[in-house]
């Protein structure tokens, strides 16, 4: 389709409830035996999830082979709660988790057990009053974390500023939110040969070279990234997926 398309809804594909919405996808290479079996579900591969009060939880892709139109029970999310991301990890990742109010935590995946796809998980961060988790990051070599405000300012961060800490803490600063920044929307792992696109509420996106995005210490507010309308704010940030991904 074309980009200003308003594209199918997600229901023609897949069976869903009727208050149940997306909360993320996650490409998963697909991997071929040398006779051509596919062995995609068979790789060393985790399930990495995510939700709004701090709860993570890994679990195996081989799990998660045999998946029905309707689907099947990915993770148990206690009252209240919500689903926010998932990534996919090799066991021996380190994961940052990033909040609204500009929090972050980094720990090694090793510190959260593999657990069945019923269980509910174990606490990922420690969480202020009125705060919520609104991304989860893994950590690359030589990379940087950019994180993205409400108002349409951005930062990116070398990983090296967020130490390695304990599982379930309270975290460190990862962007001093203010009312120039608004509270933060999301987060990426990103490398400066990488693109990103911003979207807003009203349906306004621009695509940015991370190049171009000074990099700035870890309290640092950042810089601009969007120009915004009048009552429109940033809705999400996600990476352009180059073709040979």
């Amino acid at each position: 389709m074309g980009r200003a398309a308003k594209g199918r809804s997600i229901a023609n594909f897949l069976e869903l409830k009727p208050e149940e919405k997306i909360a993320a996808l996650i490409p998963v290479p697909v991997k071929y035996g040398p006779n051509r079996e596919d062995q995609t579900w068979q790789q060393p591969y985790y399930v990495f999830f995510a939700t709004k009060k701090g709860t993570v939880k890994k679990t195996a892709l081989s799990e998660f082979a045999h998946v029905r139109r309707g689907g099947i029970i990915a993770i148990n999310i206690e009252e209240g709660d919500t689903l926010i991301d998932v990534r996919l990890t090799r066991g021996n990742d380190e994961v940052v988790l990033i909040t609204r109010y500009g929090m972050s935590i980094r720990f090694h995946e090793s510190e959260v057990r593999e657990m069945g796809r019923q269980a509910a998980g174990v606490r990922g961060i420690s969480l202020e009053e009125g705060d919520e988790v609104v991304a989860l990051s893994v950590v690359v070599p030589d990379a940087h974390l950019l994180v993205v405000g409400e108002n349409g300012i951005g930062k990116r961060t070398s990983f090296e500023e967020y130490r390695v800490q304990g599982r379930g803490g309270k975290g460190i600063i990862t962007m001093k939110t203010t009312e120039k920044t608004g509270p933060v929307i999301g987060a990426l792992t990103v490398r400066n040969s990488d693109e990103v696109m911003v979207i807003t509420a009203k349906g306004q996106m621009v695509r940015i070279r991370v190049a171009d995005i000074r990099e700035t210490g870890r309290i640092a507010q950042g810089v601009k990234l969007i120009e915004l309308e009048a009552g429109d704010k940033v809705q999400a940030v996600a990476p352009v997926i180059q073709e040979d991904y």
